[in-house]
């Protein structure tokens, strides 16, 4: 079966209100309904989850966390298990962002919340990204390292068809001119696609879907799901905004 565009809405911790949260849900839905080949997950803060969940959307609308945490249950404040998530009839669940990196998340914490999803029967969606990159391609070793020690240990039946978001953090919320271009994020692309095979095969590879996500709008989505070799986009603040349907529309131009 053809693999399906992802187009995911990471609404972080926006917008204000429940109210404001709807009007954006509902401009996503009318969006998503114009599409083809494409799904769009939106992963709201976890408040307005459970009311966005009751409302009508298109087969190929999904909604999504944010976050994760990797214990069933317990004492531990503030947190949302997998099985939480799973009795919302929520599919899918960000896992390792680097603003939650940036937190203090280390890979074997991100390892852990991969398991915790999986074993629930969740679709996590693992981010990865450098901080920085240089001519000498140090950048490289280091997304290695990440997919190695987030992945290791998993079941590679769960590994069928996995997601992940490659975001390098210092082309995140910036403008379109300092996004990543399409042929860079094409080598990068392909380098993820060769450690995966490496460590897991290549039917795991072929199957998995790369999203990008750094300073995506509507002026610079057509150009990287053309020639980027991406399977679609992680979108931030641009995913609270009508240009938003602009992006979903470039996406779906890849069939």
């Amino acid at each position: 079966m053809k693999k399906r565009n992802i187009v995911l809405a990471n609404w972080k911790m926006n917008p204000e209100t429940l109210g404001k949260a709807k009007e954006v849900f509902n401009s996503t839905r009318l969006a998503a309904k114009t599409l083809k080949n494409t799904d769009v997950i939106v992963c709201p803060p976890f408040p307005f989850v459970f009311p966005l969940s009751k409302l009508n959307v298109p087969k190929n609308l999904f909604l999504g966390t944010q976050n994760v945490f990797y214990e069933i249950k317990g004492a531990f404040t503030g947190e949302v298990s997998a099985g939480m998530i799973k009795d919302l009839k929520i599919k899918f669940s960000v896992v390792g962002h680097s603003e939650r990196r940036a937190m203090g998340e280390t890979n074997e914490i991100v390892r852990k919340k991969m398991a915790a999803a999986f074993d629930a029967g969740l679709s996590p969606i693992l981010c990865i990204g450098e901080k920085e990159r240089n001519k000498e391609g140090s950048h490289l070793s280091f997304i290695k390292n990440q997919i190695k020690e987030c992945l290791f240990g998993l079941q590679k039946k769960h590994l069928v068809g996995i997601n992940i978001a490659y975001e390098p953090i210092w082309a995140i919320g910036k403008s379109y001119k300092e996004a990543m271009s399409p042929t860079d994020i094409h080598e990068t692309v392909l380098f993820i696609k060769k450690v995966i095979t490496e460590l897991f095969g290549k039917d795991i590879a072929d199957g998995s879907r790369v999203l990008y996500g750094g300073s995506v709008e509507a002026i610079n989505a057509g150009p990287m799901m053309e020639y980027g070799n991406i399977d679609g986009f992680l979108v931030g603040h641009a995913s609270l905004t009508p240009s938003f349907a602009e992006i979903l529309k470039a996406a779906d131009l890849r069939k």
